[in-house]
């Protein structure tokens, strides 16, 4: 049976082998896993193979999708407790509105809305749907999903018109994968316009025009003579956007981060979800158990650094300006206050937007971050590419 799940992570592109494979076995056999019962769960053979046969966390979101294809049916791993009945979500309509029925609609503050969904949430007993009041589905309640209102408070599955000022749902990310073969091999070279070439370190190569020179002037006698090898000492601090409308855009910032990777010796990376706020993570799985403080972050890393900003800067213009404005937990300082320390700490730095340039005039999250950037805000085309690398270069 495990054969060809072996032979499934290979075709997977992991790099498991053999002796990894035998090991799994002899775990097995030995009854590492299945307690008194013997006959071990779902999540224990997972956790195992997992453990004998990946040895680099990168690539834990590949051995996942392949060990859901090959075991397919089986029990989810993960379950995620919900505080609201699963029944009020369950969504039975799409709602259409004309334009003038939209704008019929109003909506509240920031503290109203928050208010008022504590009172609902008090007050409601049963599921509503298409309803303008209670928590539902397909209406035009601030609280719920799949409905409109032009500013609410989306509770639980995929958001549609991108008009919720906060989330509440437990969301899972996964890390960009830095091993995806590049489409388009052209955003390396846009890349290279930030490259700095300098030798460096122990001679590690040989110096042939000098070598030449030498054994010349010593009558013909070899003199051999080596220099440090050239290295790229340009160093690239890298924040990326993970989750919710970034999902849209996974692909091509996977092929960015490949190529960032494969182009920058000196790189560090880490993850934030719409802002940035008091804290970033280096892996998506455990985000809330291993989290690097931003203030240790700016500390850290010289101002030498280029400092790269990756996200779509799509959301509640709350999450950039209000204390407790994100969608994840209730954040003490504003996600601009945090920009701007950054910014201030990093003084060559950029934001790269995988958003289409023209849908950007109508977002007025995308005009915040603009302002917060001084305009160095770049499309994620070859174009945009070229600009920033060009602007973080001077």
């Amino acid at each position: 049976m495990l054969i060809p799940f072996f032979f499934t992570l290979r075709a997977a592109k992991l790099p498991v082998s053999v002796k990894e494979y035998l090991t799994l076995i002899e775990a097995l056999k030995k009854g590492v896993i299945g307690g008194d019962e013997g006959t071990p769960s779902v999540d224990d053979f997972y956790f195992l193979a997992r453990t004998c046969l990946v040895k680099d966390e990168a690539h834990f979101d590949r051995f996942d999708r392949a060990f859901a294809a090959y075991f397919k049916g089986v029990e989810l791993l993960t379950d995620f407790t919900k505080e609201l009945p699963a029944d009020w979500l369950k969504q039975h309509l799409e709602l259409n509105l004309t334009p003038e029925q939209k704008a019929a609609i109003e909506k509240m503050g920031w503290d109203e809305l928050m208010k008022t969904l504590q009172e609902r949430l008090e007050e409601q007993k049963e599921r509503h749907e298409g309803g303008n009041r209670w928590i539902g589905t397909g209406g035009t309640s601030p609280f719920g999903n799949s409905g409109y209102n032009p500013q609410g408070i989306r509770i639980g599955g995929k958001g549609g018109n991108k008009s919720a000022v906060k989330v509440w749902d437990q969301r899972s990310y996964k890390d960009y994968d830095d091993q995806l073969e590049l489409g388009i091999r052209n955003i390396k070279v846009a890349l290279r316009r930030l490259r700095r070439f300098a030798r460096e370190g122990s001679e590690l190569e040989l110096d042939l025009d000098d070598t030449i020179h030498k054994t010349a002037a010593n009558a013909g006698m070899l003199d051999i003579r080596m220099i440090p090898e050239r290295h790229n000492k340009v160093k690239v601090l890298l924040l990326m956007d993970v989750g919710g409308t970034m999902d849209e855009h996974i692909h091509r910032v996977e092929e960015l981060f490949s190529a960032v990777k494969s182009e920058f010796k000196h790189l560090e990376f880490y993850y934030f979800h719409n802002c940035v706020y008091d804290f970033v993570w280096k892996n998506n799985r455990r985000r809330f158990a291993e989290k690097f403080p931003t203030w240790d972050i700016i500390r850290k890393y010289n101002r030498d650094y280029k400092l790269i900003f990756v996200g779509d800067a799509t959301m509640s213009p709350y999450e950039i300006l209000q204390a407790g404005g994100s969608v994840e937990y209730n954040n003490e300082e504003a996600g601009a206050e945090w920009l701007q320390r950054l910014t201030h700490a990093f003084p060559k730095y950029a934001w790269i937007n995988p958003e289409p340039q023209g849908v950007w005039q109508y977002r007025q999250s995308i005009a915040l971050i603009q302002q917060l950037m001084q305009q160095r805000m770049f499309p994620l085309t070859l174009t945009g590419l070229e600009g920033a690398m060009r602007l973080l270069s001077k």
